[in-house]
């Protein structure tokens, strides 16, 4: 039973408003390094450190008060000038904060949290020179391992996608089962790899794995589990420190601004009326007045309809916007114990906090900005002596920027360090296997870039605790791939590099072109069609076996959606789609078309067929597929590669 029983409700407003707070704390953390006589964040910490305290006074989780009584009272010492701020005195503080954290992820799940680590508790006496100290322990680890575990790469849990991954759907059968043409019960769920946690998560002991089950279906992944709670002898970690990196469940809560929720209410209500008078029109045509009067007022309220019912779909989907600040002020935190770990002195620069992106997509996008993040300070930016020897100056700026660009949003992880050398990378693919020499020689330099994010692909020549397992970057890309988005990358040798993802504003609502096969529609996702050509046959050229067309002097493959589906193919198709991904062109052939319309994306609860992104229904009510062309393709991979000597060597290819 709960230790909260009655108490729930409380305790959730706590954590969340405390969770805010810690992270509020975290950032000043940072800021205060760089200016420790700055009195205004001297007394926000401590301030922060009092809210938390009286919040866990009241729920009775005394341990919890103990930690931040002592954190607080050090705080009272550093604003009043009885103490100096050491680097040692905060790594000290950040393990305090480490340890908040921790106990917030025991408080998550109902119980009460125990007590801090026994070296973080004297280490804080022997600052506030409490006599009863015991004898001086290591100096607490920095946050920098701790955030090591909470943000180590995802890596793909083997054996966890369904059979029919492998081979594909039967398409047909399973168009007729969701769209309810036949009585056939769905396919099952795959195979989960291990059992599902609880709720709010499980420590597992070091260097085993927990499956993670991202929702709506998608494939599963791996994460590696927190670090134990003794780690073994000469790892150089602090004995009996509790990194304890909960599992914790997707927010289920979001904070609305009343005025949104106000708009939504005076929507509703406008609703309400034109439906009054809609049903009084009805009334009157079957009373039998049809007169020209009658049926311009129910055109006009019709039309008010319309109008109110988008306005309130716009509302209501910016109530699920939230500012993208409230996922970056985790960063500055990671940042700072990493370059301190490397010893390297990094600034992670935010900028555009206050975009807004789908709620949604912001707990999606927490694991691949870490990465980039880590990525940047620990290969992109220089040691301070190598940034001298360069004539650059010895604090690095890594920026971390969200801007909106018309209907997309930009996310844009730069740093001013080495920069990539695209000759190095596509040695070491050669190296690794994962590209033949021939086809190497073919790359340009960015082409050669994106090879970071095929999997098993890293720089490193040994694994570290940080990095070069090469787990990590072809997540990343898969997973902004998962929210329609694409990555970029640029770079130039001592300049720096540049990561820019691009994101639609909403998950909710996608635009789509419907395309026919016979008589049957599919939705196509709109941001990856270029144009539509159409498709003459004696303009079509067979180079290594395969059907291509040449576009302004580009060879292209032409791929039969038919054949993608394997659907009945009644006719020869008369029309091309071309079509983008994130690194090549193709163009996919298809019968017909039916339009365009912005699809309301609806989720597969049970299942998520490979290829299958959702589905939506028409102004018909037809029930219509939204295809996942990235998935579809990624089966050809081996099937349509041109031979030799032409302009690609490989005409498409993409890598999950």
């Amino acid at each position: 039973m709960s230790d909260f029983s009655g108490m729930e409700d409380l305790l959730q407003d706590f954590l969340q408003e405390a969770s805010d707070l810690i992270s509020d704390v975290d950032n000043k953390l940072v800021d205060l390094e760089k200016d420790p006589g700055d009195h205004r964040l001297l007394n926000d910490i401590f301030r922060g450190f009092h809210t938390i305290k009286g919040g866990a006074g009241f729920l009775n989780a005394m341990e919890l008060v103990k930690l931040c009584h002592l954190t607080e009272n050090l705080f009272d010492k550093l604003r009043n000038a009885e103490k100096a701020l050491t680097p040692e005195l905060m790594d000290t503080i950040m393990a305090a904060t480490q340890g908040v954290r921790s106990m917030f992820g025991e408080l998550s799940q109902g119980v009460q949290p125990r007590p801090a680590p026994e070296e973080v508790i004297n280490a804080l006496r022997i600052a506030l020179q409490e006599k009863d100290a015991v004898e001086p322990a290591p100096a607490a680890p920095t946050a920098a391992a701790h955030a090591t575990g909470a943000a180590a790469p995802v890596a793909r849990a083997e054996g966890a996608v369904a059979p029919e991954a492998q081979s594909g759907p039967d398409w047909q059968a399973l168009h007729a089962t969701i769209t309810g043409q036949t009585n056939a019960a769905p396919p099952p769920p795959p195979p989960v790899v291990t059992a599902k946690p609880p709720a709010g998560g499980v420590a597992a002991p070091e260097g085993e794995t927990v499956a993670h089950l991202p929702p709506e279906g998608r494939r599963a992944t791996e994460k590696p589990a927190a670090a134990a709670a003794a780690p073994a002898a000469g790892s150089g970690a602090t004995p009996g420190w509790r990194a304890e990196e909960k599992i914790a469940p997707r927010e289920s809560t979001i904070r609305v601004d009343t005025a949104r929720l106000d708009q939504v209410l005076n929507l509703s209500g406008e609703i309400g009326l034109t439906k009054n008078r809609l049903t009084s029109l009805r009334a009157d045509i079957l009373a039998g007045r049809n007169n020209p009067e009658t049926l311009h007022d129910l055109d006009q309220a019709v039309s008010q309809l319309d109008l109110l019912v988008s306005d309130l779909q716009n509302s209501v989907m910016k109530t699920r916007m939230q500012p993208i600040g409230r996922l970056f002020q985790k960063y500055p935190r990671i940042a700072r114990d990493l370059a301190r770990q490397l010893g390297k002195d990094v600034e992670l620069a935010l900028i555009g906090e206050e975009t807004e992106v789908d709620k949604t997509m912001i707990e999606d996008l927490a694991d691949p900005l870490i990465h980039l993040v880590r990525n940047a300070v620990d290969h992109g930016v220089e040691s301070p002596e190598e940034r001298q020897a360069e004539g650059k100056l010895p604090k690095s700026i890594v920026r971390l920027e969200a801007r909106q660009e018309g209907d997309r949003i930009v996310l844009i992880i730069a740093d001013d360090g080495r920069g990539m050398n695209p000759e190095y990378i596509r040695s070491k693919a050669i190296e690794k296997g994962l590209i033949r020499e021939e086809e190497a020689n073919t790359l340009d330099d960015r082409q050669s870039l994106n090879m970071i994010f095929l999997p098993g692909f890293s720089t490193m020549t040994q694994a570290s605790a940080v990095s070069g397992r090469g787990v990590g970057m072809d997540v990343v890309k898969t997973n902004i791939q998962k929210l329609n988005g694409s990555i970029d990358i640029r770079s130039e040798m001592g300049k720096g590099t540049m990561f820019i993802i691009s994101l639609p504003l909403t998950l909710a609502i996608l635009p789509v072109l419907l395309v026919l096969l016979g008589d049957q529609p599919f939705a196509l996702p709109l941001s990856m069609v270029r144009e539509i050509l159409p498709i003459e046959k004696e303009k079509m050229q067979e180079v290594g076996g395969k059907e291509t067309l040449i576009v302004r002097g580009e060879v292209l493959p032409v791929v039969a959606l038919s054949r993608l589906l394997n659907w009945p193919q009644v006719r020869v198709p008369e029309y091309g789609v071309l079509m983008q991904s994130s690194e090549r062109s193709f163009i996919l052939s298809v019968d017909s078309f039916a339009g365009r319309d912005d699809a309301v994306v609806k989720s597969l609860d049970d299942f998520r067929p490979r290829g299958v992104a959702g589905v939506t229904a028409l102004s018909n009510g037809q029930i219509v597929l939204i295809l996942d062309m990235k998935e579809l393709l990624s089966d050809l991979n081996s099937h349509i590669d041109q031979t030799p000597g032409t302009k690609h060597t490989k005409a498409f290819e993409l890598t999950t």
